[in-house]
């Protein structure tokens, strides 16, 4: 398979998701709680709807994990550990709320690694993807341009940050032997675009977080020259059906 062929076969349709999204966005949600108490609205539950019936299509053999789908207790087969890791609105809180760092999340794994990410913003037209060693960005209907990471700075690391999670004071202990020259905030999956973009070079998460979350980023990220690990630096895993698909806390940086 070309993953980076089939990322390219999947931008209309994080665009079309996209545009569900942004109609509740300007018209209101009505914000349903998950049985885990975390919230989520009509727009993702119709911008996975149609994500799910646009993979059947591209690539019928390929199930497909969703955040929606888990939640409501389909959970398919991935003992092949090939599968689809779909977040249809990462950030529903900044959604809620009015903020713009919310995305549309697909990601592929094989052999239960993400071989293929490809992200999209929305509120600013940033989209993101990367497969095989190649990532790629753009903006509204502006070019395409090649990415990758940057070589940190000799004067100090930019850290990337949860907007809306995490203890500051717990991160300043973790970062206090690094030398840090700024640090900024943003949600969802736009972290770890920021590292693949040469933005930032270091995003620590000291928190909970679900796989949906982080495939289709670590995927761009890794193909754009970064690397996602444990704390402990030992791999990050995934497939974790038993766990409900719970992440560690983690980091994503530059080797």
């Amino acid at each position: 398979m070309d993953y980076l062929e089939l990322a390219r076969k999947l931008i209309p349709v994080v665009r079309a998701a996209g545009d569900i999204e942004l109609k509740y966005y300007r018209e209101g949600a009505e914000v349903i709680d998950k049985v885990d108490g975390s919230p989520v609205t009509l727009a993702d539950q119709e911008a996975e709807a149609l994500i799910i019936e646009a993979l059947k299509n591209i690539a019928p053999q390929i199930p497909m994990v969703g955040e929606e789908s888990v939640a409501g207790g389909t959970i398919p087969d991935i003992s092949s550990g090939t599968f689809f890791l779909v977040d249809p609105l990462d950030g529903t809180k900044e959604f809620i709320t009015g903020g713009g760092d919310f995305t549309v999340n697909i990601g592929l794994m094989v052999d239960f690694k993400p071989v293929m990410g490809i992200i999209f913003a929305p509120v600013s037209g940033e989209l993101y993807y990367g497969a095989a060693g190649e990532a790629f960005m753009s903006v509204g209907d502006g070019p395409e341009e090649k990415i990758s990471v940057r070589k940190p700075p000799e004067e100090g690391i930019t850290v990337v940050a949860s907007k809306r999670h995490g203890d500051p004071e717990r991160l300043n202990e973790f970062l206090k032997d690094k030398k840090v020259a700024a640090l900024f905030n943003r949600s969802s999956s736009l972290k770890f675009c920021a590292l693949a973009a040469g933005q930032a070079d270091y995003y620590p998460r000291l928190g909970p977080t679900s796989e949906w979350d982080t495939a289709a980023g670590e995927a761009i990220l890794r193909a754009a020259g970064g690397e996602v690990t444990m704390i402990d630096g030992s791999p990050f895993v995934y497939g974790k059906a038993d766990k409900k698909f719970l992440n560690p806390e983690f980091v994503a940086f530059i080797p």
